[in-house]
């Protein structure tokens, strides 16, 4: 695969481009300024795929049993390579305002300016393949991880490629292999029921909440027996109802990660039976309810040095040279490990991940730039794939062995992590 210059391609990227300043930008901007978090992102979704239905796509909102997720797929598409680009619009939730503080907001335009440029260039040219946008609602939220959800019911079935933007705060070179962007995740809530009182007379009821309090503290106790590599992440999302009343419900929701999914089978069972202990120990009764789960996905290396090269040639700044770690091109690694794929993240903000201040960089010229950047990379690469046959056999076969390594490699974990004896 060569990324040296073609008048064709040139021509894709450059009518990204215009489509991104004409009109795109000010979509972004927009969509930024109306932050809808997971589920919600009605306005989002209808402003994009009005977008797209105006631009010769065939649009089925609703896929999935999802209120807002969606699949478009260009009308005038002829059998060939399928092209995936995948957009995500939700913002995260925050305790002053909802808001887009990892740019989500600039996710679709950038996925539309690249889908547009590239299929009307199929068209144009005669090429064969097709391009197909699917929107991937409440990439922050579980249950469920919507890409899992949708990807069991077959919304991404027949793509050959996915590609996907994410918002940076610098220029990344992710390496090949297997991996996720931040760690395995088990979501789990710890459900624990007492019995109620009043509080002048509690040695009547048992207490739910002081439950969940021990609860935490059982976690915090069995940190230092943990990997340090692990992370316990937890909330009390339910305490009771009133002061006087002793609590006969309290919920906690947690988020358990670990780089991969062998030892984080310990310290899920570790953080199940701390929260067992909690309801031993004070006279109440614990349901663990799993209710989502992120895994490890599989990165192309042809895949990313191509895109990686398209950045950097378009202008991309900060640019971190040494590859990254692995990590497959969604965050929830499943569709990543079936459909082979790349993420695009130019500099875009500089601030940190989840912050007001990267929303605000969605609105500037650092993210303006970045976004433009990824949309004329992304289109660039998306010319490549529909056009190179030997670039798709070579992203294919290496998708396909490192596959196979990965479930050795699991094979492997299972023998490298012993479980102390306790006599």
């Amino acid at each position: 695969m060569t990324t040296a210059r073609s008048a064709t391609r040139d021509a894709v990227v450059e009518r990204a481009r215009a489509l991104w300043e004409g009109e795109l930008q000010a979509m972004s901007d927009d969509i930024t300024r109306h932050p809808e978090i997971g589920f919600e992102e009605r306005r989002s979704v209808g402003i994009l795929v009005d977008w797209l239905r105006a631009h010769d796509f065939e649009v089925t909102v609703g896929v999935a049993d999802l209120p807002t997720a969606f699949r478009a797929t260009y009308r005038k598409g002829t059998p060939g390579p399928q092209l995936g680009v995948i957009v995500e619009y939700d913002a995260l939730r925050g305790t002053v305002r909802d808001y887009h503080g990892d740019q989500h907001s600039a996710q679709g335009p950038i996925g539309l300016a690249a889908a547009v440029a590239v299929a009307e260039f199929l068209t144009r040219t005669g090429t064969p393949g097709t391009v197909t946008v699917i929107g991937t609602p409440a990439e922050e939220m579980m249950p469920p991880p919507s890409k899992t959800v949708m990807h069991e019911r077959g919304v991404f079935a027949g793509l050959d490629v996915a590609v996907r933007s994410h918002s940076s705060t610098d220029t990344q070179r992710p390496a090949p292999g297997f991996g996720s962007c931040c760690l395995n995740i088990d979501g789990v809530k710890y459900v624990f029921s007492g019995a109620p009182a009043h509080q002048m007379m509690p040695w009547e009821g048992r207490d739910a909440l002081t439950a969940v309090v021990r609860f935490f503290t059982n976690v915090d106790g069995i940190r230092k027996n943990i990997r340090p590599e692990a992370r316990i992440q937890g909330i009390i999302t339910e305490g009771g109802k009133a002061p006087n009343v002793v609590p006969d419900r309290a919920v906690a929701d947690f988020y358990i990660r670990y780089p991969d999914e062998v030892y984080l089978a310990q310290v899920r069972q570790m953080v199940d039976d701390a929260a067992r202990a909690a309801a031993l120990a004070t006279g109440t009764r614990v349901s663990i309810e799993p209710y989502g789960s992120m895994r490890d996905g599989i990165s192309v290396g042809a895949l990313n040095e191509v895109a990686f090269a398209y950045v950097r040639r378009y202008g991309g700044t900060r640019v971190r040279e040494a590859p990254q770690k692995p990590q497959g091109w969604e965050e929830t690694g499943s569709v990543s490990r079936d459909l082979p794929g790349v993420g695009f993240s130019a500099y875009s903000s500089s601030g940190g991940f989840h912050t007001y201040e990267m929303e605000a960089d969605a609105l500037n010229d650092i993210g303006h730039t970045g976004f433009r950047i990824d949309a004329m990379a992304m289109a660039a690469l998306l010319h490549d794939f529909a056009t190179d046959a030997p670039f798709r056999t070579k992203v294919r076969e290496e998708f396909a062995a490192t596959k196979a390594l990965f479930g050795d490699y699991l094979t492997a974990l299972r023998s490298a992590y012993p479980v102390p004896v306790v006599r």
